[in-house]
C-alpha cells in the first residue's frame, strides 16, 4: 500500500514531531468518547495548565491542556504534572519504557504468522480525500473496498473463534446486552485460542517479565474482563463492551462509532451492509498488516474516520491493543511494526470498574503512523 498525499498524512495524523514542528488543530471528533471530556477549568496562564486541565481546544493559544494534546504532541510543558490522574503502569516506578513497548511490538509483529499474506487480499481503496473533506458523507468509491479475500483464511482457529463473537452484539447503544450460554462459551475459546499463538506467547511473556501478571490464567481472567465486561455507554445497563466497540461496532446518537476491524468490515461488506466511501490514509507497509483509515456507510449511518488494520490476524489486533491499554491506559502508545511507527491511542471506561477497581476498555484505535 501507498500512502496518500503527505499533506494529508500530517493533518491525519496531526503530528507535533512532523518535519515542520508546525502546530495542528485536532481532527475531527474519531471517537464519541472524546466529547465526554472533563470540564475546562478557568484560564490562568497562556504557557501553563495551571488552572487550564482539560479545557476546550483553542487554536489561539500558545500550548495545549485539552484531552488530547499529548495526541497531537502541543500540550504545555507542565501537562503532565498538573493534569494526569497519575494512574496506570506508565506512571508507576516499574514503568513499561516506550522503548520497551516499541520492542515487545516489533516481536508481535513478526510473530503473526496467521496473518494474510499478499495473495490472501486485493484490495480497491481508490478514492484518497482529504480530511476536510470527510464530513461530506459523499461517496466517492463506486466499487468495494475488497475485491477478493482468500476465505480459507477464516477456518483458521483464531479466526473462526473471532467471527463466532460477531454476532453476539446489538450495534445501537441503549439496548442491553444479554449473553446465552452458548455466547460466553464463545468468548472462553476465543481467548483459548488466541492464547495458544505466538503472538500472545510474546505479549503474555512481557507482561509477565514485566511483573504484571503473576500466571497465564491472571493474564487471561484479566483479558476476558477488560474487554468482555458490560458496562452502560447509553441508558441501559450493561449494552457495550471493550470487544462490541471496537471490533463488532456499535451506533450511537446516529453514527458509528468504533467498528476498527477489516474482518467485520469485510463479512458487512459482502453482505451488502457496508458501503466504502472513501479513505484519507493508506500506510506505508508494503505486506500485511498494513493500515487504512476510511470513511464508509454502515447499513444507514455514517463513519466519518475509522482507522484499521487490514489482513492482521485477530489476535495480532487483539494482542497491540492490550499492551497499549495496559502499559498506557487512556493515552497514545507509541509502537514499531517492521520498522514504521504507528500510534494507538485507548480510552478508559471511568464510570464503572472491574476487581480491585480496574478499568475497561472504552475504545483502542489507530491515530498516526509515519
Amino acid at each position: 500500500m501507498r500512502a496518500c498525499i503527505s499533506l494529508v498524512l500530517a493533518v491525519l495524523c496531526g503530528l507535533a514531531w512532523a518535519e515542520d514542528h508546525k502546530e495542528s488543530e485536532p481532527l475531527p471528533q474519531l471517537e464519541e468518547e472524546t466529547e465526554d471530556a472533563l470540564a475546562s477549568n478557568l484560564y490562568s496562564a497562556p504557557t501553563s495548565c495551571q488552572g487550564r486541565c482539560y479545557e476546550a481546544f483553542d487554536k489561539h493559544h500558545q500550548c495545549h491542556c485539552n484531552a488530547r494534546c499529548q495526541e497531537f504532541g502541543n500540550c504545555c510543558k507542565d501537562f503532565e504534572s498538573l493534569c494526569s490522574d497519575h494512574e496506570g503502569f506508565s506512571h508507576s516506578s516499574d514503568a513499561i519504557t516506550k522503548e520497551e513497548i516499541q520492542s515487545i511490538s516489533e516481536k508481535i509483529y513478526r510473530a503473526d504468522t496467521n496473518k494474510a499474506q499478499k495473495e490472501d487480499i486485493v484490495l480497491n481503496s481508490q478514492n484518497c480525500i482529504s480530511p476536510s473533506e470527510t464530513r461530506n458523507q459523499v461517496d466517492r468509491c463506486p466499487k468495494p473496498l475488497f475485491t477478493y479475500v482468500n476465505e480459507k483464511l477464516f477456518s483458521k482457529p483464531t479466526y473462526a473463534a473471532f467471527i463466532n463473537l460477531l454476532n453476539n452484539y446489538q450495534r445501537a447503544t441503549g439496548h442491553g446486552e444479554h449473553f446465552s450460554a452458548q455466547e460466553l462459551a464463545e468468548q472462553d475459546a476465543f481467548l483459548r485460542e488466541i492464547m495458544k499463538t505466538a503472538v500472545m506467547k510474546e505479549l503474555y511473556s512481557f507482561l509477565h517479565h514485566q511483573n504484571r501478571y503473576g500466571s497465564e490464567q491472571e493474564f487471561v481472567d484479566d483479558l476476558k474482563n477488560m474487554w468482555f465486561g458490560l458496562y452502560s455507554r447509553g441508558n441501559e445497563e450493561g449494552d457495550s463492551s471493550g470487544f462490541e466497540h471496537v471490533f463488532s461496532g456499535e451506533v450511537k446518537k446516529g453514527k458509528v462509532t468504533g467498528f476498527h476491524n477489516w474482518i467485520r468490515f469485510y463479512l458487512e461488506e459482502k453482505e451488502g451492509l457496508v458501503d466504502y466511501y472513501s479513505h484519507i490514509y493508506d500506510g506505508p507497509w508494503d505486506s500485511y498488516p498494513d493500515v487504512l483509515a476510511m470513511q464508509f456507510n454502515w447499513d444507514g449511518y455514517y463513519k466519518e474516520v475509522g482507522s484499521a488494520f487490514i489482513g492482521s490476524s485477530p489476535e495480532f489486533e487483539f494482542a497491540l491493543y492490550s499492551l497499549c491499554f495496559i502499559a498506557r491506559p487512556g493515552k497514545v502508545c507509541q509502537l514499531s511494526l517492521g520498522g514504521y511507527p504507528l500510534a494507538v491511542r485507548t480510552y478508559t471506561w471511568d464510570k464503572s470498574t472491574y476487581g480491585n477497581g480496574k478499568k475497561y476498555i472504552a475504545t483502542a484505535y489507530i491515530v498516526s503512523s509515519t
